[in-house]
């Protein structure tokens, strides 16, 4: 089975939506994951139905998957990165994350999303992880329902620094919910250094939502473009091959936006000479 590819809007993120969409087809990627923001598609801002009813056609038109990607920095809070989480003290910040991945379902549905991908944030100073644990499983919880019932993928991304950061704080998780499938973004396995990536694809086969991939150097956690880090992308290719992975697999380089035009096509070239046997 041959792999699908995606590429990232978060590392388009100076393209107008629409110009991001023609590059990533033109490159000849499968589809796309979207980060909902305010320069694409800010699903705060009236209007959002609208606007992705007519992304939706596009991307019929144009034969492109979709992942939805929740990781947008200060489209919550102005202020504060992040903010607010599923661990925010505030119950009325919490909410209103929920309320925002609840949207993001929604948007995940009208685009037929194969998944709507989403982390559990960092516990702020003094707060008591214990009691972050309990709000965290509540929120997940009202998330997870509700993409259910909606019929959309929910896939919960350990994020190194947050406290779901390792695959094993997600499979403690997992029992509680199971609604929920793991976002495995394969570089943080390099960052946290638990598992060799190609490893966790094959142990964590059949709970896999979404993968996202990328280069990634052992212990520090910078998006790379390819041959740049210590990841084995080709041996992660072949352990995607070997389970029969037929999702999108999402190139992410949220730090790539000022060349993307060099970096998409470049990408999409080096996974397939990887294929292929040539990353020279």
């Amino acid at each position: 089975m041959a792999l699908r590819f995606a590429y990232n809007t978060n590392g388009a993120a100076n393209h107008r939506l629409a110009d991001a969409i023609a590059l990533i087809a033109e490159a000849g990627y499968d589809g796309i994951a979207l980060t909902l923001d305010f320069q694409h598609l800010d699903p705060l801002e009236e209007g959002w139905v609208a606007r992705t009813e007519a992304l939706a056609r596009e991307l019929r038109t144009r034969r492109l998957g979709c992942v939805i990607e929740t990781g947008a920095r200060f489209l919550l809070d102005p202020r504060h990165k992040h903010e607010p989480t599923l661990l925010t003290p505030n119950a009325e910040g919490r909410a209103r994350r929920v309320a925002f991945l609840q949207r993001a379902i929604d948007i995940g549905n009208i685009l037929e999303a194969e998944a709507v991908s989403f982390w559990a944030g960092v516990p702020r100073p003094g707060v008591d992880r214990g009691e972050a644990g309990e709000w965290l499983l509540e929120g997940l919880a009202q998330v997870t329902d509700y993409a259910t019932r909606h019929g959309v993928t929910a896939a919960l991304e350990p994020e190194p620094g947050m406290l779901v950061e390792t695959l094993d704080d997600w499979a403690r998780l997992q029992p509680h919910l199971p609604g929920l499938t793991l976002a495995l973004d394969l570089g943080h396995c390099l960052v946290t250094q638990e598992r060799e990536p190609a490893d966790a694809v094959r142990e964590f086969a059949v709970e896999i939502g979404t993968v996202a991939i990328e280069d990634m150097r052992r212990g520090d956690h910078t998006h790379l473009p390819f041959g740049e880090g210590d990841m084995d992308i080709p041996g992660c290719l072949d352990a995607l091959e070997a389970i029969g992975f037929a999702r999108l697999v999402c190139v992410e380089l949220s730090r790539e936006s000022h060349r993307a035009d060099r970096m998409i096509p470049q990408s999409l070239d080096w996974l397939r000479q990887c294929r292929e046997g040539d990353t020279r």
